[in-house]
């Protein structure tokens, strides 16, 4: 039976630009907006557009991102005709293990792919905060007969060079892409989200696989081929929020971001709503001394402090005479009495001591995950 279309999420990247956050876990499993993993924006997505069939491609410490997904229950991807499946490196024939590219990893997983015929594959990355719908960017891709559409957003020519940029025609038509241009002649930037026609893509990495192994990477090398070779090659404009949250400046702005109920996301709307795991907490308690102002704060959350603009997520500790102030506290941790935390992310299931100060001025102050700082007070 043929199916229209599959998506195939890469979830393998190891996120060192995070720091302290992803040396445990794929920057993909990497806690978000107080009960969110960054993963769940893009899984919704796909169940949000009707797409039913998804691939995860991880490679990277994989545990935790696998136990977050399970069977895909909690985006109801576990249907007899959906499903998610988690696609992990394994030894080949010719003694092949580690992805060495995005467009290796999809080559790497032609079986699972061909086993499900589709028409066309939608790649997709793991790491990003965004709301789209992949069934417009579909249509689009029909109705011109595109080989490959791209789905790019407008940038300013600032930030142009960080970005792989497409510059177009008149019809949206790619005529040429240009990877971190010192000078970009363009402001569409690549948001790394692709729609190819199977048969196709196919045909292109059997072939370079079986001549010279080059076709690693789809921006460095996909994507520069299609367009030497001729092929309808399209852009797809994508208006709304989307953040690339691999730095720790980007992630903590989009957080900062997301509290605000009037953010771009709309965390709200009941027609796209943003699925994560199902896990049963108790309520959040909020005590005669605690006071929250303008933050967000989940279940299981215990606030005996003041919390100001600032994420809480669930099953976190905040003892008395502690102030939180423009900051992420990551699920589980654990921060004892009389503590000042300023401009941090705090990692899952960390522990700070009683009296410690965490602010390091302009930049982010990261605690990662487990760390320790100060002495565990076991009181209360």
């Amino acid at each position: 039976m043929k199916t229209e279309i599959v998506a195939m999420i890469l979830a393998g990247g190891q996120g060192t630009r995070l720091g302290k956050l992803t040396e445990t876990i794929a920057k993909p499993a990497v806690p978000f907006g107080g009960r969110y993993r960054i993963i769940d924006f893009t899984l919704s997505n796909c169940v949000n557009s009707g797409i039913h069939n998804v691939g995860v491609v991880t490679q990277y410490q994989p545990l935790t991102l696998n136990s977050h997904i399970g069977n895909g229950t909690s985006w109801g991807l576990d249907g007899i005709d959906s499903g998610v499946t988690i696609l992990q490196p394994y030894s080949s024939s010719d003694g092949e293990k580690w992805f060495q590219g995005t467009a290796h990893a999809v080559y790497q997983n032609m079986a699972y792919i061909d086993s499900l015929n589709p028409e066309y594959v939608l790649i997709l990355s793991g790491d990003h905060i965004y709301k789209m719908d992949y069934e417009d960017m579909l249509e689009k891709h029909k109705d011109k007969k595109a080989s490959l559409s791209v789905s790019v957003i407008e940038v300013s020519l600032e930030e142009a060079s960080r970005f792989g940029i497409m510059n177009t025609d008149e019809a949206d038509r790619i005529i040429e892409f240009e990877e971190k241009p010192a000078k970009p002649k363009s402001d569409l930037a690549s948001m790394g989200i692709y729609i190819f026609n199977w048969d196709r893509l196919r045909k292109v990495l059997m072939n370079s696989y079986a001549k010279d192994g080059l076709m690693l990477d789809f921006g460095k090398h996909v994507i520069p081929a299609y367009l030497e070779s001729g092929e309808a090659v399209f852009a797809y404009r994508f208006k709304g929020y989307w953040k690339d949250v691999g730095t720790i400046d980007s992630l903590w702005e989009a957080n900062m971001e997301f509290i605000h109920l009037d953010n771009e996301l709309n965390i709200s709307d009941e027609n796209w709503r943003i699925y994560s795991r199902n896990t049963i907490s108790p309520p959040h308690f909020i005590t005669k001394s605690g006071c929250i102002h303008q933050s967000l704060v989940v279940d299981g959350c215990y606030v005996a402090g003041t919390i100001e603009n600032s994420i809480l997520s669930t099953g976190v500790r905040i003892k008395e005479g502690t102030t939180i102030k423009d900051s992420v506290i990551m699920p589980g941790a654990q921060i004892g009495k009389n503590v000042h935390i300023e401009r941090a992310i705090v990692g899952e299931d960390a522990v700070i001591g009683d009296n410690a100060i965490i602010n390091s001025g302009e930049e982010i102050y990261v605690v990662g995950y487990n760390e320790v700082i100060g002495v565990k007070n076991d009181e209360d």
